[in-house]
């Protein structure tokens, strides 16, 4: 199940699992169960959220007494994935994105709208794979450039690092990272972006459409939509990943995505 704990009433309330039902309560208006006002996706508990956990199990599944908690496999959760209007809305991405900064993930939003069908990423199930592989190699969108230096790739030819400081020029950047002159040069081509004047190599990480859109081409390069359409985490995570590293984390990226996509 999407969350690991339990949200609400003396339970765990860790800031991930906090956001899912923030958001989920959200998305889950009806007859039976409307807010006053949202509320704020920000992983924090507190007496609206609470309160409003107590009136989701009031109005829609119906408890005499609600105890303003929501288990990992209850009932209410349960019932709260079946009421939440499924798409990429604002307050989805920000839990699917749960170790994020919601202010960064918002900025994501629109770009994410706006760029996933051009790609061919149209569906419930190619989305939450490309969120899921995203999400765990930017780690929610937080980083878009490569925290080592880049010297290691210094002289790697198979690269295209043929000239001196090229490792640290062309590091990895974007949601998921290029890395490497050829590769540098080959999405500016596609592009029609300069980014081989010495400079120019950062927009791919100082502009989130640029961040995203590298990772959408290395997505479409390697037909990736055809193995999200098998549901096949692991054969997408060898492909972006060249083995196994982060599965776990890559596939509670899935759960949260699936919660809210399908």
């Amino acid at each position: 199940m999407c969350i690991k704990q339990s949200v609400g009433t003396g339970g765990s309330n860790k800031k991930i699992d906090v956001k899912i039902i923030q958001a989920a309560l959200n998305l889950s208006p009806s007859s039976t169960f409307k807010l006053t006002g949202n509320l704020i996706v920000d992983g924090s508990i507190g007496k609206k959220t609470i309160a409003a956990i107590e009136l989701f199990q009031a109005g829609v599944i119906g408890m005499e007494k609600p105890d303003g908690r929501i288990d990992p496999n209850g009932a209410s959760i349960k019932r709260l994935k079946e009421s939440v209007q499924k798409g990429l809305s604002l307050d989805a991405l920000i839990a699917i994105m749960g170790p994020g900064n919601p202010t960064v993930v918002s900025g994501y939003h629109s770009v994410l709208s706006n760029q996933l069908p051009q790609y061919g990423i149209n569906t419930s199930l190619r989305t939450a794979h490309f969120l899921a592989q995203v999400g765990h190699e930017s780690m929610s969108f937080t980083y878009t450039e490569e925290i080592a230096s880049g010297s290691a790739y210094e002289g790697r030819k198979d690269l295209g690092n043929t000239e001196r400081g090229d490792g640290i020029r062309f590091k990895g950047r974007g949601l998921i990272q290029l890395t490497g002159r050829k590769n540098y040069s080959d999405y500016a081509e596609y592009a029609c972006l300069n980014l081989m004047t010495k400079g120019n190599e950062r927009l791919v990480s100082l502009n989130p459409m640029y961040a995203l859109d590298v990772a959408l081409w290395f997505w479409d390069k390697r037909k990736l939509n055809t193995f999200a359409d098998k549901d096949d985490l692991r054969v997408i995570t060898r492909r972006v990943n060249g083995g196994y590293n982060g599965l776990a984390d890559r596939q509670e990226y899935l759960e949260r995505a699936k919660f809210f996509l399908i």
